[in-house]
């Protein structure tokens, strides 16, 4: 599992004031309290920064690239902030997201393509977002095709879902893993990602919600997640689930968690 680390984005109010003020201090530790919890990859969000995203976004891949060594999510639809970010950007990023909007791929492709980057390819079109796991593999599909076309490289692509708050929808948990089953069949070597959070969204106890669906994703084949990992019981299950899914072989991570302890008590 890649696990991306959610916790840097301007829509939490603190990381909002920390980019407002150029708190590099803050932003710093927060990147390293999520490597250190075991987050693969960074996700830095400077959406709520309307008419400066593109210098904000710059700056927090600076910021967060001098403190931890992980990569980066970029996390924008504005190929302006995605240009920018990527200018500052060392080593190989992934660009959350495109989409088969016509404005938003044509921005978007030459970036990736002249970067060699990742990217989350979200199951959504001109029409909008899917109405049913059908509707997500056929949007999904199109777009996958699209930039297999375009000469991405089947492991670079990233396809997204799009989970859904089942305080909304009773069956879009059920509807994004029957998604992900399809699409890794028809799909093979293209990964599978999802933001994880997006599941609990407007019920209790949500980080509850959260490990179960995770669980539940990964035995459908989710290659990756957008979490928080400071959730230390979800990285726990998720190093579990590897580990008795087949992923983690002899049980390394596992393990190695367990000696780090990670994994918790009984």
């Amino acid at each position: 599992m890649l696990i991306v680390g959610e916790r840097l984005n301007t829509s939490r109010k603190a990381v909002a004031a920390w980019v407002t003020s150029r708190d590099a201090a803050a932003v710093s530790a927060e990147a390293r309290r999520q490597v250190e919890a075991g987050a693969d990859c960074i996700d830095v969000n400077a959406g709520t920064a309307l008419g400066q995203e593109p210098e904000a976004l710059r700056w927090l891949v600076t910021v967060v690239q001098g403190a931890v060594e992980a990569p980066l999510c970029l996390d924008s639809a504005n190929p302006a902030a995605i240009r920018e970010a990527l200018s500052a950007h060392r080593g190989k990023a992934l660009i959350n997201s495109i989409t088969g909007e016509r404005a938003r791929f044509e921005g978007l492709l030459p970036l990736v393509k002249e970067h060699g980057c990742g990217v989350v390819a979200l199951c959504m079109d001109e029409a909008g977002l899917p109405a049913s796991a059908q509707d997500a593999v056929a949007k999904g599909s199109r777009l996958v095709e699209r930039l297999l076309s375009e000469g991405v490289p089947p492991s670079d692509i990233y396809v997204d879902p799009l989970v859904r708050p089942i305080s909304v929808d009773p069956v879009a948990g059920p509807s994004v893993l029957e998604a992900i089953r399809a699409l890794k069949q028809r799909f093979p070597g293209v990964r599978t990602i999802c933001g994880l959070t997006n599941v609990s969204f407007g019920l209790p106890l949500r980080r509850l919600l959260n490990r179960a669906f995770l669980v539940a994703a990964m035995a459908a084949g989710l290659d990756a997640a957008i979490l928080d990992p400071l959730d230390a019981r979800l990285m726990a299950l998720m190093r579990a689930a590897e580990a008795v899914l087949g992923l983690d072989r002899h049980c390394a991570r596992y393990l190695k968690a367990y000696r780090a302890g990670r994994l918790g008590e009984e």
